[in-house]
């Protein structure tokens, strides 16, 4: 089997619920290594990710595309956004506790790329049609290593996809009062961001950079990409790097 690498630059949270998960020491931190996909008969893909300066507890997407952009899988999201059910979901008595929400504007590029309908029109996962545990987990607190694999060999030029987004993360412009009568922005003020690593199978071993290439609608209303970062502040530094290993 090929061997490839791709370096990243960004930062992500996420973890496995029914995977095994470990710490394991860095030179700057301990990472927590998570495990999703292990069944999957492709090739084994490991995300090392670090966090950022304004990384708090993000919600994530990551996944794979064909050359031309075609959705193939999903690698790993969170287990508030697999099934639906989020801690903070509902208030009862004054107090938030766990429960179902709907939150299209959290990652809406990759859910639409996922192209799954639910009942109420939107394309985020719900009870009903959660995303499998083998590409779920918890959101971790912190820098991590996830290890997965494709669900089946890969031939061609392989997009590794990423898209983040963290609550209430607004700023001059993303102003909590930009939008005031639409209540899923006002969740998450600046939009997801999505980054992209694109490799090729003729260099083995060689690194890439992945680098934003645009951010998610800001209410999760389409899964248009839209190119122009010049508005995104905080969002940009939630993740710090990210590296990519292909084997």
């Amino acid at each position: 089997m090929n061997r490839f690498i791709i370096l990243i630059v960004a930062s992500l949270t996420a973890a496995c619920s029914s995977e095994v998960v470990k710490q394991q020491t860095s030179a700057s931190e301990q990472k927590i290594v998570i495990n999703s996909n292990i069944e999957g008969k492709g090739p084994e893909i490991s995300v090392e990710l670090y966090r950022g300066k304004t990384f708090y507890y993000p919600l994530m997407a990551i996944w794979l595309e064909d050359e031309a952009g075609n959705y193939l899988q999903t690698l790993y999201v969170p287990k508030a956004i697999a099934t639906g059910i989020f801690k903070y979901g509902r208030q009862e008595s004054n107090k938030w506790t766990e429960g179902p929400k709907r939150a299209p504007q959290t990652l809406p590029y990759w859910s639409h790329k996922r192209g799954v309908k639910m009942s109420d029109g939107l394309y985020m996962p719900d009870q009903a049609n959660p995303v499998a545990d083998a590409y779920s987990g918890a959101t971790p607190a912190g820098s991590f290593i996830l290890n997965s694999h494709a669900d089946k060999q890969i031939n061609g030029v392989l997009r590794v996809m990423f898209e983040i987004n963290q609550n209430w993360d607004w700023n001059e412009y993303w102003t909590n009062d930009r939008f005031p009568d639409d209540e899923n922005y006002k969740m998450s003020c600046q939009p997801s961001l999505i980054y992209e690593a694109v490799f090729e199978q003729v260099n083995p071993g060689k690194g890439l950079k992945m680098k934003a290439i645009g951010h998610g609608h800001y209410s999760g209303k389409t899964g248009e990409l839209f190119t122009d970062l010049s508005t995104l502040t905080t969002a940009l530094g939630i993740a710090d790097s990210i590296i990519v290993r292909i084997k």
